[in-house]
């Protein structure tokens, strides 16, 4: 029956594909434990809770929720109980931040939030006042501030808009999605381009004042996967009856069918998304979230399988057979910036743990998308 289904799915595609075109379940499960005890073997967890390592773990607890292997989630625990359950640690409200810091005194600063996340998919696993009691000491400050630019960057959309809907799910203080939909609407007032339907990475990438190398709009590809994977988390919690659902789901809609439109015959996304030759070559941070927001937008029924599958299987071939290397190591990954930058070299060594996260969320996902067929 199994097979029948598949083939079925494949003439109706029209894909025009062999059999192998659908990934194997039991490859799929491999790469996922292949991929993160590469990572975990080769990096403690007791690192810091900025959000290159945060976003590493948003990725490990997918990887936990789909394998239920225990030391997948020792290992975040490991990483929260360092880190005291806490982002920056200043304790003086007077003195905390949002803009660009990676002080202790950046408390509002979405990438010292991001980690909230895990945290609180930890205390749902075991329920314990402390793992989010500075969360909400934090983010109930945040919003009683009059300030509403917090979200000013693309990458920050991902940091904490699920924290947002996670903090609601725990704490039904509706306040957590009214402010969500305040932030939310500043960031599309400086970001979001309407004639493309994708995010510049922030207000100085803004067309015409900023050009890709041709001239072009210059979108670079990690920024719109944190918005895209950031936006699917938020539906993920959101609740139906929520009045501004329809706002989120037509901003992940719009993103998708951008999205598809530039990626490469090869499965992967230029770091430039509209100019592939501003900085050539694959690039898998950026693939990465993307193919997981499709699988994830197909698995919940808000994108259509016949439009959107072809390119979400096209990102998986890339991730599984050019990203993931022999030894289990994510390469591919573009280091640490807030751009696409011509002539830098992104290779099959290039790894970060933000980039092996987003593998792992699109490998998780999809082995959903195979279980659910």
């Amino acid at each position: 029956m199994a097979g029948k289904i598949w083939v079925s799915l494949l003439l109706w595609l029209g894909l025009g594909a062999s059999a192998q075109s659908i990934p194997d379940k039991a490859f799929v499960w491999s790469a996922i434990n292949k991929a993160n005890a590469y990572w975990q073997l080769n990096n403690k967890p007791e690192l810091w809770a900025f959000w290159d390592v945060a976003a590493y773990h948003t990725g490990n607890m997918e990887a936990f929720a789909v394998t239920g292997d225990q030391s997948y989630l020792a290992y975040s625990e490991q990483w929260a109980s360092y880190n005291k359950w806490m982002g920056a640690r200043s304790k003086n409200k007077q003195e905390w931040k949002y803009k660009y810091g990676e002080k202790q005194d950046y408390v509002l600063f979405g990438d010292w939030q991001i980690c909230f996340q895990t945290y609180i998919d930890l205390y749902n696993i075991k329920p314990e006042a402390y793992k989010i009691e500075r969360a909400k000491e934090v983010m109930e400050y945040q919003m009683s501030t009059p300030g509403s630019d917090y979200w000013w960057w693309a990458d920050g959309l991902y940091m904490v808009m699920p924290v947002m809907t996670k903090m609601y799910k725990l704490t039904g203080n509706k306040l957590y999605l009214d402010k969500l939909h305040e932030y939310f609407s500043y960031a599309n007032s400086i970001m979001y381009d309407q004639k493309t339907g994708l995010y510049y990475r922030d207000a100085k990438y803004v067309y015409p004042k900023h050009k890709s190398i041709n001239g072009k709009k210059d979108f670079w590809a990690r920024g719109d996967g944190w918005v895209f994977a950031g936006l699917a988390k938020v539906l993920m919690d959101l609740p139906a009856d929520d009045p501004h659902r329809d706002v989120y789901l037509s901003k992940f809609k719009g993103l998708a069918k951008s999205i598809v439109k530039s990626q490469q015959s090869e499965g992967y996304w230029t770091r430039s998304m509209l100019d592939k030759d501003h900085a050539p070559g694959p690039e898998t941070s950026g693939t990465a979230f993307f193919t997981y927001g499709l699988f994830w937008g197909i698995n919940n029924g808000i994108l259509k399988e016949k439009d959107y599958l072809p390119a979400a299987l096209k990102g998986w071939k890339y991730l599984s057979e050019v990203a993931l290397q022999s030894d289990g190591r994510i390469g591919y990954v573009q280091p640490i910036g807030e751009k696409a930058i011509p002539g830098q070299v992104v290779d099959e060594k290039s790894t970060a743990g933000f980039g092996v996260g987003a593998f792992l969320l699109a490998a998780c996902e999809l082995y959903r998308f195979l279980n659910y067929k």
